[in-house]
């Protein structure tokens, strides 16, 4: 079996088989994203995608987790996609969940019967990159799917009992669009109610069009204390019911985790101490302080 990297996948899929039925993203314009730049997308043959599968059960038969790849698995059809989840749910027979990264307009696309098809071939989970809920920053940044699109989608999704995973990125505003950044995507949240959701910060990978902007100065980079302040700041206004939450990425200065609504206030408080200082941080947040 053979991947084409680079293979990006969720850190909560570590232990999981990585099965690539496509290859890059299909949208693959966002500006703060280099990850498939050398990465033409395409959707892999059902022949090649049932030799992947084999080869994996004849190693490792007990694999109970799936996660589809690369980027935009979920943009294949139903047609296309239900032989491939009955294939592994018939050749690995401890199968309970089956993951997979979505676009919005790949769920709102779906009719609500596609996607309670999706759900009982143990499609159980998505991850869907919000990153932030103002609009202007959306588009100045390319995202394909809108806000209220991915809000309809998390939505959508939880109707056919598929939870989702929500990603933020700290710092996408600038200092600029900051507290808009802050501000839309605390409401976003809120209208989301995600099962999930993961906090990274931005970074500026060379070669993307958001990497030329900060150099050229028309994007400002937020400082170590402003991504901790613009984290406490949305974690203080959410109003999630039940949500998993997760802030320890190697992006992060700061590694965080705990559940809404119980563990709100000890998260603000961690944040707080750390932006007044009690906190021993990461040595890389001094940098350029």
């Amino acid at each position: 079996m053979a991947l084409v990297e680079p293979v990006i996948r969720p850190p909560a899929e570590a232990g999981s088989f990585l099965l690539q039925i496509t290859t890059g993203c299909s949208a693959n314009q966002c500006s703060f994203c280099g990850v498939y730049m050398n990465k033409p997308f395409s959707m892999k043959g059902y022949e090649e995608i049932v030799s992947d599968i084999e080869f994996e059960a004849e190693f490792y038969p007990g694999t109970r987790r799936v996660f589809l790849m690369d980027g935009d698995a979920l943009v294949i059809s139903n047609d296309r996609l239900l032989p491939v989840l009955e294939k592994l749910d018939r050749v690995f027979p401890k199968l309970s969940r089956i993951s997979s990264y979505a676009n919005g307009y790949n769920i709102t696309r779906r009719t609500s019967r596609e996607l309670n098809h999706l759900y009982e071939h143990k499609l159980k989970l998505i991850y869907i990159g919000l990153e932030s809920g103002n609009q202007q920053i959306l588009d100045a940044c390319r995202k394909p799917s809108s806000v209220d699109e991915m809000v309809a989608a998390v939505k959508r999704a939880a109707e056919a009992r598929i939870k989702s995973s929500i990603i933020v990125l700290l710092g996408l505003g600038g200092k600029r669009h900051s507290r808009e950044h802050v501000r839309d995507t605390i409401k976003a949240l809120n209208r989301m109610q995600p099962r999930y959701l993961s906090f990274l910060s931005l970074m500026f990978i060379p070669g993307t069009d958001l990497y030329e902007e900060l150099k050229k100065g028309a994007f400002e980079e937020l400082n170590a204390y402003e991504l901790l302040k613009e984290t406490r700041d949305i974690i203080e206004g959410l109003k999630l019911e039940k949500t998993v939450f997760r802030c320890n990425h190697a992006s992060n200065y700061l590694s965080l985790e705990g559940r809404f609504p119980q563990d709100k206030e000890k998260l603000v408080n961690i944040l707080t101490a750390a932006i007044s200082g009690k906190l021993r941080l990461k040595p890389e947040f001094f940098r350029g302080l």
